[in-house]
């Protein structure tokens, strides 16, 4: 996060030129930078990988699995009306309406009816519960003892109860907080009174002595509360369609349970079946047996009358040219007796519906019940039946949970079907009418047709109008008798339309899945390191390596510094002279020898040293610089420019009372103010006191005249100038040198800083600007920069007696870490 302090730096950057500095040319992905951030990172990274690891493990440890159970049915839906004769009603099933059916068999599977039948078989009424070392598990059918319950005033469902079982004969029962809480101990096998309940706690065959160790609870559940849980965790789906197979799973923390309860639906479902099946039979062969003796009843008048004919005629035969007439009374009569038995059918039904037993199935199909009702040509009536028996069906599965009259939609149920039922007996009236003056009209027909025949000889007459009637209740009665074998056999051996395909599987735990859950925490570290990695990429404002220096200047690298980490120094110091052969003086060395390529040896040099801010070593480069020159036999003088916070005097030890700023003022002269150090070619000349106006001192003729008598005794002038980011003496005096050297250092220069010397080249001209990358630690066993083209890719390879290589794996590996 960029501080005050670093705006007012930048700042003041970009005043120093007088113009905005312009964009780096070193965009897009910096590798080198990107490969250090990875490596500085991957602690973290393995870190958070392990933390991801570690909360899927924890996630795993303190879920309990869901376990599911499967079981696959068939469902094979038939239509009495084939049995009847009647026909399929609507001819062959199609597939939305094979869909509706299944659809319907999904409902009563998810119905109240099944959940109190499965209520009443499996006893699900009370949850045991035993109390783990972490998680807390149900125990179904293996509790070791049993609560018996009877609700009193004020019972309390739905609510934990703690129990812990002292010994053989008594136990200690623990009330929640909600019940007031509160410890007491008890007998087995006694009733006592607790939570608005009379319970009787007995000892369940698997007791043991070991279960005295472990905590128990129980729950009495309510109604509601088992319905709930039923139609969250029971699933019902429609496998295939064509084939009718549908599939019923369970889900639950306890495997055992969830079979046993799709185990449970399967065998309630049997029932049921059974149940509707039975009801159904019983009011077909109803229905068969009233059809049986209205027409017994017509065809013993039928048989008398024609006795009476026989005994009193004495023939059997009548013969005579009544064929045709005979015929069409025939179809008259066959016409008549269907319209009287829809006559017959529309009263069955009217005492059917003010009987209010219309309502013979779950699904409301009364037509599978009162078959003749396919032969009705009125569909409105049928439709207004069809709605009456479903409106009734709903109402006798209401009445299983409120008493009639109870709730406003109670009341508005019974309405409803009182409507229906005025309607219904109003269209029944209509087409009682309908069908009474079809009959009447046949009768009128008839007329005509007898009074013809009464022109023939009245014997054959009356054998024709007597046989008509006698084959006619024959040829019915026969046909009824068949369909009630028929029918009677089918039923005698029933069983419910379904199959079991499979029953229910062994439970499988679903969730949660181990390998999942343990490449999500795995992805998640992964992907919190990568964030880490690329925040720290993005926030990274430091230079830290030459290639970022090289990628993002315009200048030449004359070489780089590596860390001194000896001795802690308050202020610069001289420090070549101590360790010739370190790394340090090498890489001083190697920038002396870059800096021939810049300026020759054999003329005379003056050489500036500046950087952005105060702290990135250019005082400590500027000395140990001119240490190494000096060593070369090369006399060199060293000048503290910067003269608003000198250092120079301090890296040797020496008073600051005189110096460059005397020296201008002409109140010294340099000869006055020169210093000696340890090196016997090296001297330097402090910056002096603290003048109010340094820039106009560099810019008087009497600089220019130091620097040319300075000249004629010394190989190479090296000035300490003070910071370009901050003043401008700095500028002045670059553009007197023969090489200005630019220092920025490793983790504490800003990336921002590069730009200035960019804007510096680009608006000064300084063609022979050069920068020294110091204070850079080591990357490796091939020295700083890998193989550097400047002379310097052996740093490391030298040492003083002093300073010995580290060995081993773990310095190394703490090497590359830090």
């Amino acid at each position: 996060m960029a501080t005050k302090e670093d705006a007012e730096l930048e700042e003041l950057i970009r005043n120093a030129g007088g113009e905005e500095v312009e964009e780096d040319d070193g965009g897009g992905l910096d590798l080198t930078t990107l490969l250090m951030v990875v490596r500085k990172s991957l602690p973290w990274m393995v870190l958070l990988i392990a933390l991801g690891l570690t909360a899927s493990w924890l996630f795993l440890r303190y879920t309990p699995p869901l376990y599911k159970s499967t079981s696959a049915l068939k469902i094979d839906e038939k239509s009495e009306a084939g049995v009847l004769g009647l026909g399929a009603l609507g001819g062959a099933i199609d597939q939305k309406k094979n869909l509706n059916s299944l659809s319907g068999e999904i409902e009563v599977i998810k119905s109240d009816i099944i959940y109190q039948r499965l209520k009443d078989s499996l006893d699900l009424d009370v949850n045991y519960y035993v109390q783990g070392t972490v998680l807390e598990s149900e125990l179904y059918a293996s509790s070791p003892f049993i609560v018996k319950y009877k609700p009193i005033n004020n019972a309390v469902f739905d609510l934990k109860i703690g129990i812990n079982l002292l010994s053989a004969t008594t136990f200690q029962l623990i009330l929640p907080d909600g019940l007031g809480g509160g410890e007491q101990e008890y007998r087995f096998d006694e009733p006592f009174t607790a939570a608005g309940f009379r319970l009787v706690i007995s000892k369940a065959a698997n007791y043991n002595e070991s279960v005295l160790e472990e905590q128990y609870s129980f729950r009495i559940n309510s109604n509601s509360a088992l319905n709930e849980y039923f139609d969250t965790n029971l699933l019902v789906d429609i496998v295939n369609l064509d084939a009718n197979t549908i599939s019923i799973s369970f889900t639950d923390h306890n495997p055992a349970k969830a079979q046993a309860i799709v185990n449970g639906i399967d065998s309630v479902y049997l029932v049921e079946k059974l149940v509707r099946k039975q009801e159904q039979a019983t009011r077909a062969m109803g229905y068969i047996n009233d059809q049986l003796g209205d027409n017994n009843q017509k065809l013993n008048q039928a048989e008398e009358a024609m006795q009476s004919f026989v005994k009193r005629t004495g023939s059997y035969d009548v013969k005579g040219d009544v064929g045709q007439i005979t015929g069409l009374l025939m179809e008259l009569e066959e016409e008549r007796t269907k319209l009287q038995q829809q006559a017959d059918m529309m009263n069955d039904v009217a005492r059917l519906v003010e009987q209010d037993r219309l309502t013979v199935r779950p699904d409301g199909d009364v037509m599978q019940s009162i078959p003749a009702l396919a032969e009705v040509k009125d569909g409105q009536l049928v439709q207004r039946i069809t709605e009456l028996s479903d409106a009734q069906l709903d109402l006798k599965r209401a009445l299983l949970s409120y008493q009639p009259g109870a709730t406003l939609a109670m009341q508005t149920k019974e309405q409803n079907i009182a409507d229906l039922k005025k309607i219904v007996r109003q269209l029944l009236r209509k087409n009682q009418q309908l069908i009474q003056e079809q009959i009447a009209k046949l009768s009128g027909k008839r007329a005509e047709l007898d009074t013809k025949l009464q022109q023939l000889p009245d014997k054959y007459t009356e054998q024709a109008r007597l046989q008509r009637p006698l084959e006619l209740y024959e040829k019915y009665n026969l046909l009824m008798m068949d369909k009630q074998m028929e029918f009677g056999i089918s039923m005698a051996g029933a069983t419910a339309d379904f199959q079991i395909l499979s029953p229910a599987s062994p439970a499988v735990p679903i969730s949660p899945v181990k390998l999942i859950v343990y490449a999500i925490g795995l992805a998640a570290g992964i992907l919190l390191g990568l964030g880490l990695v690329a925040v720290r990429y993005l926030l990274h404002n430091t230079v830290t390596n030459i290639r970022e220096l090289e990628r993002n200047t315009h200048a030449s690298v004359l070489g780089v510094i590596p860390t001194y980490d000896k001795e802690k120094m308050a202020v610069s110091k001289l420090v070549v002279d101590r360790n010739p052969k370190s790394a340090l003086s090498e890489a001083i060395r190697s920038i002396r020898t870059n800096l021939e390529f810049m300026a020759t040896s054999k003329k005379k040099r003056l050489i500036s040293i500046t950087s952005t801010i105060s702290g990135e070593g250019k005082t400590f480069v500027a000395v140990n610089l001119a240490g190494i020159i000096a060593a070369s036999d090369q006399k060199v003088v060293i000048l503290d420019l910067d003269m608003r916070k000198p250092k120079v005097n301090l890296a040797f030890d020496a008073d600051n009372t005189k110096g460059i700023s005397t020296i201008l003022i002409e109140k010294h002269t340099w000869q006055e103010c020169l210093q000696h150090t340890s090196l016997p070619t090296l001297d330097f000349i402090s910056a002096g006191p603290t003048p109010p106006n340094p820039s106009e001192l560099i810019l008087t003729p009497n600089f220019d005249i130091l620097i040319a008598e300075l000249h004629q005794y010394y190989d190479v002038i090296i000035i300490d100038t003070p910071p370009v980011g901050l003043v401008t003496d700095g500028i002045l005096i670059m553009r007197k040198a023969d090489v200005p050297i630019y220092i920025v250092r490793a983790n504490y220069s800003k990336k921002t800083f590069l730009k200035n010397i960019n804007k510096l080249m680009r608006t000064n001209g300084f063609t022979k600007l050069t920068t020294i990358l110091n204070d850079a630690k080591t990357t490796g066993g091939y020295g700083y920069g890998y193989g550097y083209g400047y002379g310097y890719g052996y740093g490391q390879g030298y040492y003083d007696e002093e300073q010995k290589p580290e060995g081993g794996l773990l310095s190394r590996l703490r090497k590359r870490v830090s």
